[in-house]
């Protein structure tokens, strides 16, 4: 069976589920045969009916004998119910906000349901189960106590999967389909099975440890490869030319002694860093991770005037038209401050501006596209601050030295590579920063080829956030504090999951902002403020809120990154449950900018325990690097980043809860380029990780 012919070719397959496999991206056979099980049904755990206890977690067998789709008579809640039966008896299944499963199952049908066994008032019944239809018990494999259970589309089931990778497995040969990248001497120093054991372990197990050891060589070498092709990059770009700067200690000094406030001890030390950095002829590679209001931007401003003193030039990318104009507004305050007169340039996709105008010297002015690129690519802009327009073919620099990249992991490796490598015949300095809580394994492996500098403490006076879980009968009293606050002269955010009113039953900022103003706070002034706006409305909105003429600001989590408020001291989030640790983390640190005393009032309707559990995190934590590393043990690092983000698939994100093998495979991924840093000794290692760098599927 030739592992890269189209699955078609092999099975027989409909239209539909032609359709089905291309939702999941399988298109070849060597597609299925790397689509992993979710989980395993242990079937030595399987109970009759009759012998069923509330709180057991099982699988039950039967057959469908009786099936609705149904609506709770006092609340907007449907909800499917079957009945189901083996030889000793009954049990009802409920499928809550699932009413569609009554038209996807039909009576008659055999079923095996996976789920907790709970008390109503009718009796047991299996809440929520997981389902598969089955032909009988011996369909379900040969004699196997384990079942392997795969990520589902409609057309596509867990059992066609089984049947489909047991032929292929029954075909596939080591020397001709599946050749093992990874070297022989390295899976022995970790007792890692080989790939075509792991292949059969991990679909087909006979006991639970052989699918954990599967799972782990596929996690280590999915994190293998991604630290060569890092630390390949990286060796490749520290052999370009860059620009090596002069910088005088003094006029640094003097530079930094003219800011308004002290920096940290930890701000010097990543400056030191960075200056370091640029006095070398290879190109500076280095990431500056900071928590929420940890000054970032101060060192970036550093940075940027230690480049443009030589009379080079600094790109500044920033992921939204927000965030670059108001870096665009900070640079222009911090250098005017510092009495400097250095031309910046703004570039989005809706506007351009220069500062200084030539009217009125203390404003910037808006420009046409053509005017703002002459003088980017003849020097007389030194800064040109903007989004994704930097990397655009008619963006062109004299001498750029120094990208400046704002909450890098928005931004694809293409992207940061277009705008770092090909806009100059030197290679430009690379600084990227991030406010994203990443864990350390995280950062060890998708930073593989950037240094680190980390901003660990807050600047002086900065209060520490009171998060607060407000339940739905405590509402008023934190609407009264809010008022309070705002009698006082501060100002409040108020975050909602939804622009608009949906089916879904959360809070939308539309809605939220008519009901805060007609029945709670009909004496503030509040607006409303969402990504589906027009620039210059969004660009009025936040010029309105910096300037108080809003008192409360009812949002989506557009404000998330980089809005900088000082006077804001509040933020409400509706439905904290439908966002991730990281980004509550981000969106709280809005209020995070002053030395008033901030308050982050968490507004859920979830009654569930695990979701309790995660928010009182946000209460628990220190700082973001803290609240990264608890998210990881609780929620695993898809929910906390996500993993489609990031590049990395379910099983890669498994190995970032064990530092020991990312740490393992950081260091055998090393040492095999220190001995060969051309591959010429690792065909199948270099294959592979062209491959990735082409963003190429394989496996």
């Amino acid at each position: 069976m030739d592992l890269d012919s189209p699955i078609e070719k092999n099975f027989r397959i409909v239209e539909r589920q032609k359709k089905a496999l291309k939702n999941l991206g399988l298109k070849t056979v060597r597609d299925l045969l790397f689509y992993f099980p979710s989980r395993y049904e242990n079937f030595s755990e399987r109970k009759n009916i009759i012998d069923l206890q509330q709180g057991d977690k099982t699988t039950v067998y039967g057959k469908i004998t009786d099936l609705k789709s149904e609506r709770a008579r006092f609340k907007k809640l449907h909800y499917t119910q079957a009945i189901i039966s083996d030889f000793t008896g009954n049990i009802k299944a409920v499928w809550f906000r699932q009413p569609y499963l009554a038209t996807i199952l039909k009576i008659g049908d055999k079923v095996a349901l996976t789920g907790k066994i709970s008390l109503g008032k009718n009796g047991l019944y299996l809440a929520n189960p997981t389902y598969e239809r089955i032909g009988s018990y011996e369909d379900l494999g040969e004699g196997a106590s384990l079942l392997a259970i795969y990520p589902e589309t409609r057309g596509i089931s867990s059992r066609w999967l089984r049947f489909s990778l047991d032929k292929i497995l029954k075909n596939i040969t080591p020397t001709s389909d599946v050749k093992d990248a990874i070297p022989e001497e390295i899976l022995k120093t970790y007792h890692l099975p080989s790939l075509k054991s792991s292949l059969i372990f991990i679909h087909t197990p006979q006991k639970i440890s052989d699918a954990e050891a599967s799972r782990k060589r596929f996690a280590f070498e999915e994190i293998f490869f991604i630290q060569l092709s890092r630390f390949k990059e990286r060796l490749q770009y520290k052999s370009h030319d860059s620009f090596a700067a002069e910088i005088n200690d003094k006029e640094l000094n003097d530079f930094m002694s003219i800011f308004p406030f002290q920096l940290t001890s930890a701000q010097k030390k990543s400056i030191g860093h960075i200056i370091n950095d640029l006095q070398k002829t290879s190109p500076m590679s280095r990431l500056l991770e900071g928590d929420v209001g940890s000054g970032k931007t101060a060192v970036a401003v550093v940075a940027t005037y230690a480049i443009v003193k030589n009379g080079w030039q600094v790109a500044y990318m920033a992921p939204t038209e927000i965030l670059a104009q108001q870096h665009f507004q900070s640079f222009i305050n911090y250098f005017s401050q510092l009495r400097l007169t250095t031309k910046i340039g703004l570039i989005t996709s809706s506007e351009c501006k220069k500062f200084p105008s030539k009217i009125s010297p203390s404003e910037a002015t808006h420009i046409s596209r053509n005017q703002l690129l002459k003088w980017v690519e003849n020097g007389e802009i030194p800064i040109l601050i903007g989004t994704h327009s930097l990397i655009q073919k008619s963006v062109k620099f004299e001498n750029l030295a120094l990208v400046i990249i704002d909450e890098q992991h928005r931004f694809g490796t293409r992207q940061r590579a277009v705008l770092a490598k090909e806009k100059s015949d030197k290679i430009p300095h690379l600084l990227s920063m991030t406010a994203t809580p990443i864990p350390r394994t995280l950062a060890l492996t998708i930073y593989s080829d950037l240094d680190l500098s980390l901003l660990d403490e807050m600047p002086a006076g900065r209060r520490k956030i009171e998060t607060i879980i407000v339940p739905p009968d405590q509402r008023n009293r934190a609407y009264e504090q809010i008022r309070q606050e705002v009698k006082e002269g501060r100002q409040t955010y108020v975050i909602c999951p939804l622009i608009k009113e949906s089916k879904l039953e959360v809070k939308n900022v539309t809605d939220e902002a008519k009901r805060l103003q007609k029945e709670v706070f009909p004496e503030f002034k509040i607006d409303v403020l969402h990504g589906k706006m027009l620039p210059k409305e969004k660009e009025r909105i936040l010029r309105d809120f910096r300037k108080n003429k809003i008192n409360i600001l009812v949002s989506t989590s557009v404000i998330e990154v980089g809005i900088d408020v000082p006077n804001a001291t509040i933020i409400v989030i509706e439905g904290a449950d439908r966002f991730g640790l990281a980004q509550l983390h981000q969106l709280r640190g809005r209020v995070m900018r002053s030395t008033y005393q901030p308050y982050c009032f968490i507004f859920t309707d979830s009654r569930s325990p695990r979701t309790r559990q995660r928010l009182k995190a946000l209460i628990k934590a220190k700082n973001g690097f803290e609240l990264a590393e608890y998210d990881l043990q609780l929620r695993g690092t898809g929910e906390l980043t996500g993993n489609k983000q990031w590049g990395i698939s379910d099983i890669g994100m498994e190995a970032l809860k064990n530092i020991k093998m990312v740490e393992a495979a950081r260091l055998e991924s090393q040492n095999i380029l220190k001995e060969d840093p051309d591959l010429k000794k690792y065909p199948l290692i270099l294959e592979r990780i062209q491959k990735q760098a082409n963003n190429i599927h394989f496996e």
